[in-house]
């Protein structure tokens, strides 16, 4: 069973940086993914922020965080990172991290939100 868990959240500064990762355990065969980072703010729609197809490395982005976030993946250490800078107030929310076994779907899959896997999410505070 798929497990992720998220970590590197925190509060900031607007113009700040902060990077989180995502580590996904309990796959007990190589595979290909789908990961991609979510956020969601009480009351709001969970919004799609990056997203990133394993093996090729292709990534995805929302509009609202292109040019200030980059996400990347560490394969031999089964991590996913979202490096976010100049952070805006706007950014505050609960980052959750999921996962898709099978990377040939994944934009589609990042543009719907549909992912097997979710973790518990890591909270940021822009302020």
């Amino acid at each position: 069973h798929v497990q992720l868990v998220e970590s590197g959240g925190g509060s900031v500064q607007p113009g700040g940086s902060l990077r989180l990762s995502c580590f996904r355990s309990g796959d007990t065969y190589s595979s290909d993914y789908c990961m991609a980072w979510f956020r969601q703010v009480p009351g709001k729609e969970r919004e799609a922020v990056a997203g990133i197809w394993v093996s090729v490395g292709s990534t995805y982005y929302s509009d609202s965080v292109k040019g200030r976030f980059t996400v990347s993946r560490d394969n031999a250490k089964k991590t996913v990172y979202l490096q976010m800078t100049s952070l805006k107030p706007e950014d505050t929310a609960m980052y959750y991290c999921a996962a898709h076994r099978g990377g040939g779907t994944c934009y589609s899959r990042f543009q719907r939100g549909q992912f097997d896997y979710w973790g518990q999410g890591t909270q940021v505070t822009v302020s």
